[in-house]
């Protein structure tokens, strides 16, 4: 994959991404629902070393660990989050002009969803997946082309 570039809604600050997904995600946490001001929250997620920032952000969201939220400072968009102990990093997909990465392949946290909230993920948990149901999904993301 070629390295895409994405921005904030003011471009004050860049986001690229060397690598593609491993995974893609609607949360539907009450966090992500007020975080995002919509329904779920969507999520690409990648590999630490994959993600290069061009810009200042600052610390939003809850404000504390083990999610590290990050925003611009100018416009204030929720541009990816790092969660303590974990070796990627959530990306809001959004922010790049790939439909593709924006599409949830799981969906999380769907004990807190609204009635009326719709996705096309092909699997859903009622919080987040285990340690041991991540590399069969991986391998399924991975295998869809």
């Amino acid at each position: 994959m070629d390295a895409q570039t994405g921005t904030c809604r003011c471009g004050a600050v860049t986001l690229t991404v060397t690598q593609p997904p491993f995974m893609t995600a609607a949360c539907h946490c009450t966090g992500c629902r007020k975080m995002s001001s919509s329904a779920f929250s969507l999520t690409a997620m990648v590999p630490q070393d994959a993600l290069e920032v061009e810009g200042e952000t600052v610390r939003g969201g809850i404000g504390a660990p083990p999610l590290d939220h990050r925003f611009c400072p100018e416009c204030l968009t929720w541009l990816f989050t790092r969660i303590e102990g974990q070796d990627f990093i959530n990306i809001r997909p959004t922010m790049f002009d790939i439909p593709e990465w924006s599409r949830p392949y799981i969906e999380t946290m769907t004990a807190e969803k609204l009635p009326w909230a719709q996705t096309p993920a092909a699997h859903a948990f009622p919080g987040f997946p285990g340690p041991d149901d991540f590399p069969g999904l991986i391998a399924g993301f991975a295998a869809r082309g």
